[in-house]
C-alpha cells in the first residue's frame, strides 16, 4: 500500500510541477477513472473536506482483468451515528457562516465524501479532494488544477485516516480528524499535517492499564480490531499492563471483513478463557459483529472494558451481554441548536441527495420514489414522516461525545483560515489561500468553544481528557452510559485518575469482580512462579522456618533476626523465648524437693551418728570422717540447687567449682575410710605397726590434701577461661537455650577426671577388701557406693552431650544426687538401720562376731 502511495504522488508531481519547472508546454491531462460525486456539497468561498464513514463496506468485484473495473461503491446499510457527525460538520458550517466574529463576510463550503469505512475509497477521494475536481465544470484538463480545499475534516476510522494523511502530507493539505486514536498518527516525521482533535490512544491506552490495575485485576484476556486502530492501541496497552504487572491470557484479532471461521475461533477462545475481564480494543462495527457471534453461545459473565470507539456507542446498548461495562470515553457535551437543526431536515433536501434519500428510506423503512420498490419490498412514503418521532442514535443528543469531536474540527479549520484571510475582523474572500498557510496557523490555534477548550500540542493532539463510563441497567430494563469518573492526563503523576460514583458491574453489585491467574497469597507466604505459565499464576509457598512475609504477594520471605522468631502465622518475628531451668517449673521444683530432702536426709543420719556416738558401730565406722563425710553430702545434694535458676556469670563459676570440690571432699572421706579398713587389718597381724602412719592426724591430711588438688584444679580454670551465661542458638531454631558454657572445656573434663580417678582408688581398694573378716565389713558397702557412682557418672557422659537445652542442665543434677543417693543409702544406711531398729546389734560383740 505504501509503495502504491509513493508512487501515485510520484506521479501527481510529474504531471503537475515538471512542465512548470522544465517549461515545457502542459500536457493535457486526461482523467482515467470516473469521478466519485461528493456525497453532500455546497459552494463557498472557501472549501473544506470531509470524509465519513458512512457505510461500513466497500462492494467487492471479482476482477476478470478483461474489462474494465466498475467504479468503487459502498455497501450496507446508512450508519445513523456517522450520519450525526456529517451533519454536525453541516451544522458547524453554517454557524460559522452566520457568525459575525469569525470570517465575518465569508462563505465556507464544503466537499463531503463517503470512505466505507475503506482503505481503497478513502484514497480515492483523498486523490479527488487533493486534485480539486470540480463538478461544474467536467473537462478533461480539470486534474491539472490546484487543489480546491483548503483543509479536510477525516476520517472516523485510524487506518482510512493513516492512508489519507499520506496523501495529503506532500501537499501541505492539513487533515483534521475527529476520531482517528492510532499513536501512530502523532509521528510528525510521517504525518506532519495531521491534527486531531480527540486524544491519542496512547493516553488511553495508559489509563486503561492504570484503571485494570487499579480493581485488582491481574488476568486479563484482550481482543482488538485487526487495523491500525486495534494494533497500536492495543500494543500500547499491552506495554502499560505489562509495566502494571498485568498478565494477558490470550490477545486475539478480527476485522469485520475477514472469515466467519476467523472470528468463530476469537469468540471461543473467549468462551474457554478463565480470565473474568475482557479488555476490547475494537472499532464499533468489530464489537457489534463478536458480540452478535458470542450472542449465539453466551461465554460466563464477564467484565468488559472497552475503548472509546465502542463503549459510548448507543447502537452496542443492545447486547445485554456488556451491561456493567467500564472504559473511558470522550467527554459528555452540549452544542446549542444542534437538535433542532438535526430534526429540521426537509424533505427537500433529503430528494437533492442520493445519501440523504437513502437516509430517509432507512430511517422510516420507505422508498421516496413514485411506486413501491418492488426490489427492496418498501413501501411508498406518503409524506407524513417526522424525524421528530426517531429514536435512533442519529436523533440521540443526549450523548453528543464524537459530535462535539467533529465539531471543533470544524471550527478550528475555520480559526485556521481566519487567522490567514482576516486582519482583525476584515477578511479577504479574494485571498489565494495555500494549503501550509491554513496548516501554519493550525498549529497556533487555541480558542474557546461553548466551554470547550480547543489547541494542539507539538504532536497535532489535544490535551487527553476522559470520562469513565460504566453501562448501568436502569428501573425501565434499559441500559444508560452513566459517567462514574474522569481522567485527565494534564493532572500530575497518580492523581489523573478519579472515581465520582459507584460503578455498578456485570452483577450488578458495587463489588469489584475478581479476575486473577492464581489468588492472591497471604502473609506468611510467598509466591512461586509456575513452569512455563505468565507470572501472575504462581503458587503460595509458605516461609521457610525463620522467615516472615507481612505483605501480601510477597515474592521472596524475610529472614528474622538471631534472636528473634516467627510467630505461626509467619507474619511477624517475636522475640525467641529464652529457656533455662527455671525454679517454678514442674521439673525444677521436683529437682529442688529431691535436693533438699538428700540434705535433711544426711544432716538426719548425722544426728544418728552424734546421738550414737559412743556406741560400737558408730566407733567401729571412723565417727570423725563419717561426719565429715555426712557434710560432704550434704553440700553434694545442696551443690544441686546452684544449677537451677537464670545462668548468671557468678553462678557459672559457682555451680561448676562448688560441685567439684564438694565431690572430691565426699570421695576423699570415703577414699580415706576404705584405707582406714584395709590399715586396720594389716594392723592385728603379729608385729605390725602400721596404724600408727595412718591415724587420724594423717587421715585428715589425706582428705585436705585430695581436696586442695581439685581446689587448684578450679583456681586455674577460673582465673584462665571461667564458665559464663551463653546464649545457644544452634540446638534450637525457635528458642534461645540460655546456659553455662564451660569456658575451657579442659577445665572441665580436669575436674571431672579427678573425681572418677579418686572413684576408681576408691572402688579398687574397697573391693580388694571386700573379703576381710567382719560382721559388718564397710568395704563392701563402700565397694557397691562405687559402682553406683561410677556407673551414673560413666552414664552421665553420653547423656550429657545429648541432652538438649535445660535437660543437659537436669542430667548433670540427676547424676550428683544420683550419686549423692548411691553414697548415702551404701555406706550409712545399714548403719542407721542398726542403730534405731536393731539396736541388740549395736554390740562389740556383735561386730567381732567373726
Amino acid at each position: 500500500m505504501q509503495v502504491y502511495l509513493v508512487l501515485t504522488v510520484t506521479i501527481l508531481y510529474i504531471t503537475r510541477l515538471c512542465p512548470a519547472l522544465c517549461g515545457v508546454h502542459p500536457v493535457t491531462c486526461i482523467l482515467q477513472g470516473d469521478p466519485q460525486p461528493p456525497a453532500l456539497f455546497k459552494d463557498g468561498d472557501f472549501l473544506i473536506g470531509g470524509v465519513f464513514s458512512i457505510h461500513d463496506y466497500l462492494k467487492t468485484e471479482n476482477h476478470t482483468y478483461t474489462r474494465r473495473p466498475q467504479p468503487l461503491e459502498c455497501s450496507g446499510s446508512v450508519g445513523f451515528r456517522e450520519m450525526r457527525f456529517v451533519r454536525a460538520f453541516e451544522f458547524a458550517i453554517e454557524e460559522i457562516n452566520n457568525s459575525s466574529d469569525l470570517l465575518p463576510g465569508i462563505t465556507l463550503g464544503y466537499h463531503i465524501y463517503d470512505s466505507c469505512a475503506s482503505v481503497p475509497m478513502a484514497i480515492k477521494v483523498a486523490f479527488q479532494l487533493v486534485n480539486g475536481f470540480d463538478l461544474k465544470y467536467n473537462d478533461s484538463d480539470s486534474c491539472a488544477k490546484s487543489a480546491a480545499v483548503t483543509a479536510v475534516v477525516a476520517e472516523s476510522g485510524s487506518t482510512p485516516s493513516i492512508s489519507i494523511a499520506r496523501l495529503l502530507s506532500p501537499f501541505g493539505i492539513s487533515q483534521v480528524s475527529h476520531y482517528a486514536t492510532c499513536a501512530c498518527l502523532s509521528d510528525k516525521r510521517q504525518y506532519p499535517t495531521f491534527f486531531r482533535t480527540i486524544p491519542s490512544d496512547h493516553h488511553q491506552a495508559a489509563a486503561l492499564a492504570r484503571m485494570v490495575k487499579h480493581f485488582g485485576w491481574t488476568w486479563i484476556g484482550a481482543v482488538r480490531s485487526d487495523s491500525d486502530y486495534g494494533n497500536n492501541g492495543m500494543a500500547s496497552f499491552l506495554k502499560a499492563a505489562e509495566e502494571e504487572g498485568i498478565c494477558v491470557e490470550y490477545s486475539e484479532a478480527y476485522y469485520r471483513t475477514q472469515p466467519r471461521s476467523k472470528l468463530k475461533r476469537v469468540a471461543d477462545v473467549i468462551r474457554r478463557s478463565t480470565a473474568r475481564v475482557i479488555v476490547a480494543f475494537l472499532a464499533s462495527g468489530d464489537m457489534r459483529i463478536l458480540l452478535e457471534e458470542l450472542s449465539k453461545e453466551p461465554p460466563p459473565p464477564l467484565q468488559w472494558i472497552g475503548s472509546e470507539a465502542w463503549v459510548t456507542d448507543p447502537e452496542m446498548l443492545r447486547f445485554n451481554l456488556c451491561i456493567g461495562a467500564v472504559g473511558f470515553g470522550i467527554p459528555r457535551s452540549v452544542i446549542p441548536g444542534f437538535r433542532n437543526y438535526l430534526l429540521n431536515l426537509s424533505l427537500e433536501q433529503v430528494l437533492k441527495f442520493p445519501l440523504l434519500t437513502q437516509f430517509w428510506e432507512s430511517s422510516f423503512s420507505c422508498s421516496l420514489r413514485q411506486q413501491t420498490d418492488s426490489s427492496s419490498g418498501l413501501s411508498a412514503c406518503d409524506g407524513t414522516q417526522d424525524l421528530h418521532t426517531l429514536q435512533n442514535p442519529y436523533t440521540d443528543t443526549s450523548q453528543l461525545r464524537i459530535t462535539n469531536m467533529v465539531y471543533k474540527a470544524t471550527y478550528a479549520i475555520a480559526h485556521a483560515i481566519h487567522g490567514t484571510v482576516c486582519i482583525n475582523k476584515k477578511c479577504d474572500k479574494y485571498f489565494k489561500v495555500e494549503p501550509l498557510q491554513v496548516f501554519d496557523q493550525l498549529k497556533q490555534v487555541n480558542f474557546t468553544k461553548n466551554n470547550y477548550p480547543v489547541s494542539f500540542d507539538t504532536n497535532g493532539d489535544p490535551v487527553a481528557t476522559y470520562e469513565l463510563v460504566n453501562w448501568q441497567l436502569q428501573d425501565d430494563a434499559s441500559i444508560d452510559f452513566v459517567t462514574v469518573g474522569h481522567y485527565d492526563a494534564s493532572q500530575p503523576k497518580g492523581q489523573e485518575f478519579s472515581l465520582s460514583k459507584a460503578i455498578i458491574w456485570n452483577d450488578g453489585s458495587e463489588k469489584v469482580p475478581l479476575s486473577v491467574c492464581s489468588e492472591s497469597c497471604p502473609t506468611g507466604t510467598r509466591k512461586a512462579a509456575q513452569k512455563g505459565r505468565p507470572v501472575c499464576c504462581y503458587d503460595c509457598i509458605t516461609c521457610a522456618d525463620g522467615e516472615i512475609s507481612n505483605e501480601t504477594d510477597s515474592l521472596d520471605c524475610l529472614p528474622c533476626a538471631s534472636e528473634y522468631w516467627p510467630n505461626k502465622e509467619k507474619d511477624k518475628c517475636h522475640p525467641k523465648p529464652v529457656e533455662f531451668l527455671s525454679w517454678d517449673e514442674i521439673l525444677g521444683i521436683i529437682l529442688i524437693i529431691v535436693s533438699i530432702f538428700g540434705a535433711l536426709l544426711a544432716l538426719s543420719m548425722a544426728l544418728v551418728f552424734y546421738k550414737n556416738i559412743a556406741s560400737p558401730i558408730v566407733k567401729a565406722n571412723n565417727s570423725e570422717l563419717s561426719f565429715l563425710l555426712l557434710f560432704s553430702l550434704t553440700l553434694c545434694f545442696l551443690c544441686s540447687l546452684t544449677f537451677i535458676g537464670r545462668p548468671t556469670e557468678w553462678s557459672c563459676m559457682l555451680r561448676h567449682t562448688a560441685f567439684g570440690i564438694t565431690f572430691v571432699l565426699c570421695l576423699s572421706c570415703v577414699l580415706g575410710k576404705t584405707i582406714v579398713v584395709l590399715m586396720a587389718f594389716k594392723a592385728t597381724l603379729p608385729g605390725s605397726n602400721v596404724m600408727k602412719w595412718f591415724g587420724p592426724p594423717q587421715q585428715r591430711l589425706s582428705v585436705l590434701g585430695f581436696t586442695l588438688v581439685q581446689v587448684v584444679i578450679c583456681v586455674v580454670w577460673l582465673t584462665t577461661s571461667p564458665p559464663f551465661p551463653f546464649n545457644n542458638m544452634q540446638h534450637f531454631k525457635e528458642k534461645i537455650i540460655l546456659e553455662c558454657n564451660l569456658g575451657s572445656a579442659v577445665g572441665f573434663w580436669a575436674v571431672l577426671g579427678y573425681i572418677g580417678l579418686l572413684a576408681f582408688l576408691c572402688f579398687v581398694l574397697a573391693f580388694l577388701a571386700r573379703k576381710l573378716p567382719d560382721n559388718f565389713n564397710e568395704a563392701k558397702f563402700i565397694t557397691f557406693s562405687m559402682i553406683i557412682f561410677c556407673a551414673v557418672w560413666i552414664t552421665f557422659v553420653p547423656a550429657y552431650v545429648s541432652s538438649p537445652g535445660k535437660f543437659t542442665v537436669a542430667v548433670e543434677i540427676f547424676a550428683i544426687l544420683a550419686s549423692s543417693f548411691g553414697l548415702i543409702i551404701c555406706i550409712f544406711a545399714p548403719k542407721c538401720f542398726i542403730i534405731v531398729f536393731r539396736p541388740e546389734q549395736n554390740t562389740k560383740k556383735h561386730l567381732m562376731g567373726k
